[in-house]
């Protein structure tokens, strides 16, 4: 990764370490293990906000409206933010803007605690998603800064932790959140304080890593060869897959739990368990995704996690509720594999754009999430729940769009993408 000289000159001059020069090339995995714990706190406090919703809901006598509204508050502040966040990044690197970006998200824990009315719980929910705008697309550079070229493995070790996250926030939820009420929340502030003391460290070594990267002669930037109507094309297919995989997935990460308890009349503690059960699938497929992806191809992987999930899909309707449990990990295991390849595939048509590929597609995964919630709740409140889970089971057929990317031929170890021999 390059850095702007002039950008390089606002840092001050640090030593790097003899093992930092010697891991320079390859994965940093001391800097890649703290960008996933960092990520995995991230999330753990942001999963706290649809964990919280049955809660709310009752105290505050919302109908699911208001509840998908709650979500569109964090999703699409978060939307809208990242991708200029990503394209500032781009042009100046903060190494501390991560510690910055999680003092929000503890502004807007500390609030949603302690939050007397439905409108300050949008508040609240508008910090979060800021914090979060501010922490993705910064923290995935450093992930791809890091990974030594194995850029699929570095995206999912960097989505795993965000993974882990938001299936331990519902899990902590049931057992804290739900027993002692909205006010137990601000336990929570207390893994935002670690997640900063993380972040300040990894802040030091990407300072560190901007100012040797910039002594360093640049090299001539690689290309794919494809023109600039192909690869507009290539990224308009990719956010068609990101809307058909997310448009599905928060039918289950928001409304999953009052789906359960409406059709199976289980308790919200139960419920909450089988929510974990699911996101747990989707932090398996996550680790699998980008790794398969760095070894059989983006495209590949792509294709098969979108589409591939539709007979599951289908079928989860119509599932008594021990198979509506086992479909549940198949689903998330499957859709969850395409975002790594998702996200390093659009990195690779617009090299040298990492940050405003990042902050766009990470955008585009709230903000198409916040837009989901709403309009699943609008049909839920209309209809019924069920009735949510029969439309949205078509949604992964979208997959079959896959097939009109053009084809990358893998690079070398830390170089960049080449075009395919058809020309694709």
């Amino acid at each position: 990764m390059s850095a702007n000289p002039a950008d390089a000159g606002t840092l001050q001059p640090a030593p790097v370490s003899g093992g930092t020069a010697r891991r320079e090339d390859g994965l940093v995995v001391g800097i890649m293990g703290a960008i996933s714990l960092s990520h995995c706190l991230n999330d753990l406090i942001q999963s706290l906000v649809p964990a919280l919703y049955p809660i709310l809901k009752s105290s505050y006598a919302l109908d699911f409206g208001q509840v998908g509204l709650i979500t569109l508050a964090f999703q699409f502040t978060a939307s809208l933010l990242q991708p200029l966040v990503g394209m500032f990044s781009d042009r100046r690197p903060r190494p501390y803007s991560l510690a910055v970006g999680m003092g929000l998200t503890l502004s807007g824990l500390l609030l949603l605690a302690s939050a007397g009315s439905f409108g300050a719980i949008l508040v609240a929910a508008c910090l979060i998603g800021t914090g979060s705008a501010v922490f993705h697309p910064e923290a995935s550079r450093i992930a791809r800064a890091a990974s030594g070229g194995r850029h699929g493995l570095a995206q999912s070790l960097f989505q795993v932790g965000g993974n882990v996250g938001q299936a331990s926030g519902p899990l902590l939820a049931a057992f804290i959140v739900v027993p002692n009420g909205q006010r137990s929340v601000v336990w929570f502030s207390l893994v935002a304080l670690v997640a900063m003391a993380i972040l300040v460290a990894v802040g030091r070594w990407y300072g560190r890593h901007l100012v040797a990267a910039s002594a360093r002669p640049r090299g001539a930037v690689q290309h794919h060869g494809l023109s600039r109507g192909r690869v507009a094309f290539a990224i308009a297919i990719l956010i068609v897959l990101v809307f058909s995989k997310n448009f599905y997935t928060v039918s289950l990460t928001s409304y999953y739990t009052f789906y359960l308890m409406g059709r199976f009349g289980v308790p919200v503690q139960t419920a909450q368990v089988f929510l974990f059960v699911f996101l747990g699938s989707v932090v398996l497929g996550t680790a699998l995704g980008g790794p398969l992806s760095d070894k059989i191809g983006r495209k590949l992987v792509i294709w098969i996690s979108i589409l591939g999930a539709l007979p599951f899909t289908l079928a989860l309707p119509y599932a008594n509720l021990t198979w509506t449990v086992v479909l549940s990990v198949p689903i998330g295991m499957i859709m969850a594999s395409s975002f790594p390849s998702i996200v390093v595939f659009a990195q690779e048509l617009l090299p040298g754009r990492v940050g405003v590929v990042s902050g766009l597609f990470f955008g585009l995964s709230f903000g198409l999430g916040g837009i989901g919630a709403a309009v699943l709740g609008a049909v839920a409140d209309r209809t019924s729940i069920e009735t949510v889970y029969h439309l949205c089971a078509i949604l992964p057929a979208i997959g079959i769009v896959a097939v009109l990317l053009p084809n990358l031929r893998a690079a070398p170890r830390g170089g960049s993408v080449q075009p395919a021999a058809n020309g694709a």
